[in-house]
């Protein structure tokens, strides 16, 4: 009976904190598009978002790019790039007076490239 009891309850725990991830990660994923938004969830929104995309890039493209020997370095390299090259992006478009979202620079391009690249390192053929 207590066995029954403790599955019972560990069963209510795993949902609710289930639940409690599932929220958060919407609230993650409408964070970057929030006026302003919360700079904490919108990183994790950006994340998700990287993740989600690297995940749908297997769907294309299955096989990594880069030899077995430089796929580290790729993990470490190709995120650095793009959050520089979203930097510059971010400066292009604030000097022509167009709209600059947080992707647009350094911090949250790299952490986009780099979950997308994680999922992409971890998951590829």
């Amino acid at each position: 009976m207590l066995e029954l009891l403790f599955e019972i309850l560990a069963e209510i725990i795993l949902q609710t904190l289930g639940e409690a991830l599932v929220e958060l990660g919407f609230h993650s994923l409408a964070e970057p598009f929030r006026k302003p938004p919360n700079p904490w969830l919108a990183a994790i929104g950006y994340g998700l978002f990287g993740a989600m995309l690297g995940g749908l890039s297997l769907l294309i493209f299955p096989a990594h790019f880069v030899s077995e020997g430089w796929r580290i370095g790729n993990l470490i390299l190709t995120p650095v790039v793009v959050g520089m090259l979203m930097s510059a992006m971010g400066y292009w478009r604030a000097r022509r007076g167009q709209a600059v979202l947080r992707i647009d620079g350094f911090a949250y391009g790299y952490l986009f490239a780099l979950t997308f690249a994680l999922v992409r390192f971890w998951f590829a053929a």
